[in-house]
């Protein structure tokens, strides 16, 4: 998922964007790529690269966007307000991938943010936000009536910012993805950070939530097992973690999941006898009970791992 950059975003094809290229014959029906050639490059170098789509490609025509590598992306943060300073013209604008990096390119929990609340302010017509990576990601709690889809991938994500999601009003979420990642990438988030998003006061169109890739995969089971958000849910994802048994066996103690459609469970450390009693107890829900891991152990203390990291 992370080894290669995304082909197509939100049912478009991606088109990397050139300065004085030939556009597409519907410049409106792709998702524009806007990336530099240099890990290394000069800041001027990206801000130029936004300038000149504002100038070449029509501004009604810009509906996606997909930011690659900017320059020195594992330091420098993400310039969002080269997208902020064309929110006048890109009024058709709805779907962003910030920081569609590969981990050649720059580790995940290498990846540098800044705040991104300005960016959803500056849209407020926003569908589809993406974002990869966290390192000094930030986000304060906002009212966004457009937004449809809001997904963080990273190796460990900043509870500040976990909770200032359960604090934002957002009617029309959809969907929500949480990578919460591993404390020693930055991922501090508990399931008191949680306390929001599982309540799901300002997520009224919730149907699928993922809190996944978490080292506190069975607290979070736990604390979903009680969550008022789920009888909603059409799909639940706690894969990616190190779920064991103690937390699929508080999974199943809690609330029914047979409305559920799906549940993600990939990438687990459950025994095959735990991993037997969940699809037993779910047949009418697609589980994905795929890739088993086994602890390993080290002087007698076993460890797991989350699927991402670093």
């Amino acid at each position: 998922m992370i080894s290669s950059h995304v082909s197509s975003f939100v049912g478009s094809p991606v088109v990397p964007f050139t300065p004085g290229m030939a556009l597409p014959d519907d410049p409106s029906a792709v998702a524009w790529r806007l990336e530099v050639e240099e890990h290394d490059a000069e800041p001027e170098e990206f801000l130029g690269l936004v300038r000149a789509l504002r100038e070449q490609v029509p501004p009604d025509a810009v509906r996606a966007l997909v930011v690659g590598e900017w320059g020195e992306a594992y330091e420098r943060p993400l310039p969002v307000e080269a997208l902020v300073e064309a929110a006048a013209e890109w009024t058709g604008l709805r779907a962003v991938f910030l920081a569609d990096l590969t981990y050649e390119q720059c580790e995940i929990s290498w990846l540098a943010h800044g705040d991104i609340t300005p960016l959803l302010a500056a849209y407020p017509s926003l569908e589809v936000l993406w974002v990869r990576g966290a390192q000094g990601l930030r986000l304060e709690p906002i009212r966004h009536a457009g937004l449809r889809e809001l997904r963080f991938e990273s190796g460990g994500l900043p509870a500040e910012v976990v909770r200032a999601v359960g604090a934002c009003e957002l009617p029309a979420l959809h969907r929500l993805d949480l990578w919460l990642g591993r404390s020693d990438y930055g991922g501090d988030a508990g399931v008191e950070d949680l306390a929001g998003v599982l309540a799901g006061v300002g997520l009224p169109a919730l149907r699928h939530l993922a809190a996944c890739n978490a080292e506190i995969a069975d607290a979070v089971a736990a604390a979903v097992a009680t969550a008022p958000v789920v009888p909603r849910l059409e799909a639940l994802d706690l894969s990616m973690g190190t779920l064991t048994d103690e937390g699929a066996k508080a999974l199943l103690a809690g609330q029914p999941l047979t409305h559920l459609a799906r549940l993600d469970l990939h990438h687990h450390y459950l025994s095959e006898e735990m991993a037997a009693s969940v699809a037993a107890a779910l047949p009418g829900v697609q589980v994905d009970l795929s890739d088993a891991q086994t602890a390993e152990e080290y002087d007698g203390t076993p460890y797991r791992y989350t699927a991402v990291g670093e």
